[in-house]
């Protein structure tokens, strides 16, 4: 029986895979633009412009408020497919994918 952990001994890092997110709707690149836009690339191929600019001034932005901040804004990335900042704040990729598929854009108000 071992008595002790050897972290020489563990392994597990070796079955772990790297999630490389597949669906279609997943996004693969995003840009910070100005005026609160943002330009997005999906694993499908599928690009345009999310623009954000309503929806974050609006006095009901509720746990989006913290966008208005530009620098803030622009502190956007991608995690697991979604587009998301810090403080656990994200957008729904789905619904960003189907509105820019079909008009190139996604205007959030």
């Amino acid at each position: 029986m071992h008595t002790h952990a050897d972290p020489e001994e563990d392994t597990a890092v070796d079955v772990m895979t790297t999630i490389v997110p597949r669906a279609p709707w997943r996004v693969v690149t995003v840009e910070a633009l100005d005026c609160y836009r943002l330009k997005v690339r999906f694993v499908d191929g599928t690009e345009g412009t999310v623009d954000m600019s309503g929806f974050v001034r609006n006095p009901e932005a509720g746990v989006f408020a913290p966008l208005r901040d530009e620098l803030f804004f622009r502190q956007v990335r991608v995690e697991l497919g979604v587009v998301t900042w810090p403080g656990n704040i994200d957008i729904s990729p789905d619904a960003m994918h189907e509105a820019i598929a079909n008009h190139g854009e996604w205007v959030l108000s």
